[in-house]
């Protein structure tokens, strides 16, 4: 499992996925369709996906495989994906695509001229099947060189049913009931929560949600490009939000040790296990993805989600992210990889990987058929109707330079571990925050 993944779906109606809706239209065909073009050359894919994902979107390259004769071959990275492609670009060795789960890290690439703009073709179906915010977090000065394949809802809160009837407490409306119930859960003689501390982006993403809510969509902006400081005052005060979890281990499965110790698979497994361990799990839509696949829960039933609360006086916040295909200058078949990113841009590429689960498209013209079941539905429905208000924000994380936002052991990450092993003081891991940042930026 990794950083990035979703999970959902869109159709031809109110759907225009994350900003904006529109008309219906696949796009034209992709390049080689079906005259199988491209056959006996391999396509080299990069990509963090692991276990059930990789294996599901590997249905996906089998069905271009079908459509155009090229073979293809996934290489998975793990989470530092700029290091990783940066090492293979220098000994000759570069893939055609890489599905890049950072926006930070699509502007490096591309402002190393590593990446090809996307062709005529690819423009043309971005433009009929995926809303402007899609194509916006794809470009770099006006050019676009990302298809975003995947996307995820980063605020939904999953619980098990049982684990909250027992405790006698109800899916929470705000942060200081959420922390209430929790409270309950644990004096029940259950932990409340596992968090997967061991992988510092879903540390990230707990921070992202609380800053959203209670600092608001102008100051989330300017935070995530770096105009306001992170020693600003409502960093710390997230932080001190965020604290409160944290620091009660009581609340925690295994208490902080335990949490550094659990990567995210291992989060979801404490909770829809075998041996359940605690009745909540934050995290993204594609926390039903593992919960199904790996432990045959049925979602609506053994696994449900609330959206995650608002914090004091703000509203509750949506923030998402995504996996973006890139086609790279130094590939050896980079026709052959343009095409399988045409096809990527298609509905039909999504249904492929929606039918097997785990998966939410931006492409807006996916059908609403394509997808399993009804928590699907309104995971899908809460990201398009944010993104209606514009009250939807892309990952904070995925914005920065993969220095600071996008490095296992280092920046944000480690800095959030951190803080997880002693939230003591919220004000020091601000400026700590802010140190890493700023060298990051300047870099």
């Amino acid at each position: 499992m990794m950083r990035r993944r979703t999970y959902l779906l869109t159709g031809c109606t109110a759907l225009g996925l994350v900003l904006g809706a529109t008309a219906c239209g696949g796009g034209p065909a992709p390049a080689g369709d079906d005259d199988k073009a491209y056959s006996g050359q391999t396509v080299t894919v990069a990509g963090v996906w692991t276990g059930t994902e990789q294996k599901n979107f590997q249905k996906v390259l089998d069905a271009f495989t079908e459509k155009s004769g090229a073979k293809t071959a996934f290489v998975s990275t793990g989470d530092n994906v700029s290091t990783v492609v940066g090492s293979k670009i220098e000994g000759g060795n570069a893939p055609d695509v890489v599905m890049v789960p950072q926006v930070g890290v699509l502007k490096q690439f591309a402002q190393n001229g590593w990446l090809k703009p996307l062709s005529a073709a690819a423009q043309k179906s971005v433009d009929a099947n995926f809303a402007p915010v899609w194509k916006d977090y794809g470009s770099v000065e006006d050019t676009l060189y990302g298809l975003y394949f995947k996307a995820a809802h980063k605020s939904t809160v999953w619980y098990s049913p049982d684990a909250l009837v027992q405790a006698g407490v109800e899916p929470p409306g705000t942060y200081d009931l959420m922390l209430e119930a929790a409270q309950e859960v644990a004096d029940s003689g259950f932990a409340a929560f596992a968090v997967a501390g061991q992988d510092g982006w879903t540390l990230t993403d707990w921070f992202e949600n609380v800053y959203l809510s209670q600092a608001g969509p102008e100051k989330y902006d300017a935070l995530a490009s770096h105009k306001l400081k992170w020693t600003d005052a409502s960093v710390v005060e997230a932080l001190t939000t965020l604290g409160e979890l944290f620091k009660d281990e009581g609340l925690i499965a295994g208490g902080q040790k335990g949490a550094l110790n659990t990567d995210f698979p291992g989060s979801v497994e404490k909770v829809f296990g075998p041996k359940p361990e605690a009745a909540m799990v934050y995290e993204g839509d594609f926390v039903a993805g593992v919960a199904k696949d790996q432990f045959g829960r049925k979602i609506g039933e053994d696994a449900n989600f609330f959206p995650f609360p608002a914090v004091g006086a703000g509203k509750a916040p949506v923030v998402s992210g995504g996996d973006a295909a890139v086609v790279l200058k130094d590939g050896k078949n980079q026709k052959a990889g343009m095409a399988l990113l045409e096809y990527l841009a298609t509905p039909e590429a999504a249904a492929v990987w929606a039918e097997a689960g785990g998966f939410l498209s931006p492409n807006k013209n996916v059908d609403l058929a394509s997808y399993g079941d009804d928590v699907t539905r309104e995971t899908a429905k809460s990201l398009i109707a944010a993104g209606d208000s514009n009250s939807v924000r892309f990952d904070m994380s995925d914005q920065a330079p993969a220095a600071f936002g996008g490095t296992k052991g280092a920046g944000e990450w480690k800095l959030l571990q951190d803080f997880l092993r002693d939230p003591s003081d919220p004000k020091a891991t601000a400026a700590k925050l802010e140190a890493a940042a700023a060298k990051a930026y300047e870099d």
